[in-house]
């Protein structure tokens, strides 16, 4: 009896509470931060060059429908996650204003900036080796032109002692 009473105060404290729990929902428009934060992230496919959010309605037919897209969708509780999926899967990810974070897109996205710092770090190596080596050919050089003085001082000397022993 004390269990029956108690699960019917639950039951009536639950059915008090109800109206309170329910959440009206927002509704979203063109010029709502929300729509800003989903429409920025996807390029607009006309050709120039910018977001659904900047693109100009007046000179862009496509976008004032994907726009009138992302709120429907939104006053329907999709959130920003959803929306970039639901684009992604129709259009790929060549919509999309910044690159996934993930698999393929880092390494393509950064794979030509990682190039050119190693071709960058071994040009510095070659050249330094390449002045080092002329700056030590340029010694030897020097080395070979004392050692040919004194082998044709020598020799001459050499020469000059013969010469003398039979005139």
């Amino acid at each position: 009896m004390k269990n029956k009473i108690f699960i019917g105060l639950l039951i009536i404290t639950f059915i008090i509470q109800l109206p309170l729990l329910r959440v009206e929902a927002k509704e979203f428009d063109y010029k709502s931060k929300e729509f800003e934060a989903v429409a920025s992230q996807f390029m607009c496919t006309c050709g120039c060059g910018q977001d659904h959010f900047e693109c100009d309605p007046k000179t862009c037919n496509l976008t004032i429908g994907f726009k009138e897209d992302i709120v429907e969708m939104m006053n329907k509780g999709w959130d920003k996650d959803k929306i970039r999926e639901y684009y992604i899967n129709i259009y790929g990810e060549e919509i999309l204003t910044a690159p996934e974070k993930s698999g393929f897109s880092l390494v393509a996205w950064t794979l030509p900036f990682t190039v050119l710092g190693i071709a960058a770090i071994a040009l510095y190596f070659i050249i330094r080796k390449w002045v080092k080596k002329k700056g030590e050919d340029h010694l030897i050089l020097e080395n070979e032109k004392v050692q040919d003085e004194v082998e044709g001082e020598i020799l001459s000397s050499m020469i000059e002692e013969e010469r003398k022993k039979y005139f």
